[in-house]
């Protein structure tokens, strides 16, 4: 089973904190089938804005999100 990882980053208002401040310009890195490969891409992305104090990156992990039987989201 693929455990879905999603590497995004951008500017924030703090860095921090995670609250981006132009939810439009949002870099999505990509979505990856393991943390191995999410953690490359998102080192790779975070390493081109090394200098910039307020670019931050993350991984998000998908299959966290959703119900690895079924498929649908988790409810909270």
């Amino acid at each position: 089973m693929s455990l879905l990882h999603l590497v995004m980053g951008g500017r924030v208002k703090n860095p921090q904190k995670l609250e981006f401040e132009d939810l439009e310009s949002v870099d999505l890195v990509g979505v990856f089938p393991d943390y191995a490969s999410a953690e490359a891409a998102w080192r790779g992305a975070a390493q081109r804005t090394v200098d910039d104090a307020e670019m931050r990156y993350v991984i998000v992990h998908l299959h966290r999100l959703l119900d690895p039987e079924t498929g649908e989201a988790i409810e909270s």
